[in-house]
């Protein structure tokens, strides 16, 4: 299986949290085959909105939630 990760973001009512404010607006970056590639997405993505602080933008690591009892070798997959 792939490795895949979803890179998205939107408003948050507190930066500290994942409390998005409108799910309905959230920004959906694309799905990428490895951390790498989701990472440089999550940097232009964030860099866009950087002045903006109730902005936030994450990666999220589908293939774990997908396969959650397969043992992770690399922490950044």
């Amino acid at each position: 299986m792939s490795k895949l990760h979803l890179v998205f973001g939107g408003r948050v009512a507190d930066p500290r949290t994942l409390d998005f404010n409108d799910l309905a607006t959230i920004d959906v970056v694309g799905v990428f085959p490895d951390y790498a590639s989701a990472e440089k997405a999550w940097r232009a993505a964030a860099q866009r909105t950087v002045d903006d602080a109730e902005m936030k933008y994450v990666v999220v690591h589908l293939h774990r939630l997908l396969e959650p009892d397969v043992p992770l070798d690399d922490p950044e997959d």
